[in-house]
């Protein structure tokens, strides 16, 4: 009994850190926008922003991974002695690969995280205007928006969701060469190369296909100074 009376303080006072240390984040979100504002950096802007290098992202993260196959594939059909410093290349290639896929992944959420305080904020200004008709207006330059962002956050994940097939492949076998460092394990990988071949000209296309919705979608949103 006297050890669950102890305990019970430290968890609520464990369950109020944990509230403060939340909102302490949603304020220093609203903090960050306030300060940005001062300096002439709209949502909008900062969304733009975000998007462009998200988009460069992608691209850099597709270089890398053909980059990546290209070695791969080029192991595949490697002969004679070096064949320990070619492994240790393509574990390296494929480590930069997966850095830049997580990379990705955070681009993408810093532009999800503007993107839901810039259409609150919008929303919200959009019930201060009296006027029944530039309201309207607004309120379908929103929905438009919303639609536009929607399929471009829908292209950019499937394109980062992707890349972990990709990358699983990779990883499985940097993990079977270093097992197998040998030519017979070489050349038992060549029948691998096609099917991970197929996986990266897939992968490109779709990745390639989210670079230019982003771009569209950047052209759709001008910048607040414009």
């Amino acid at each position: 009994m006297t050890k669950t009376k102890t305990t019970r303080p430290f968890a609520a006072l464990a369950r109020r850190a944990a509230l403060a240390a939340c909102a302490a984040l949603v304020a220093c979100g609203s903090l960050y926008y306030a300060t940005m504002e001062k300096f002439g950096y709209q949502k909008r802007d900062l969304l733009v922003e975000r998007v462009q290098d998200a988009r460069e992202a992608q691209g850099e993260a597709k270089e890398q991974i053909q980059t990546t196959f290209d070695a791969f594939k080029g192991l595949t059909g490697f002969q004679g002695g070096e064949l320990e410093s070619r492994y240790k290349q393509f574990k390296s290639l494929y480590e930069r690969s997966a850095d830049r896929a997580n990379d990705v992944d955070k681009r993408i959420a810093s532009v999800e995280s503007v993107s839901q305080a810039m259409f609150e904020e919008w929303g919200q200004e959009i019930g201060q205007i009296s006027n029944p008709n530039l309201r309207g207006k607004s309120e379908q330059m929103k929905r438009d928006t919303e639609q536009r962002y929607g399929e471009l956050m829908t292209t950019m994940q499937a394109a980062a969701q992707r890349m972990r097939p990709v990358l699983t492949a990779f990883s499985d076998q940097v993990l079977f060469l270093k097992h197998n460092l040998n030519a017979a394990a070489i050349s038992s990988l060549e029948s691998e190369s096609s099917k991970i071949q197929a996986d990266v000209a897939s992968l490109v296309a779709e990745m390639q296909r989210s670079i230019d919705e982003a771009d569209k979608f950047i052209a759709s949103l001008p910048s607040s100074s414009n």
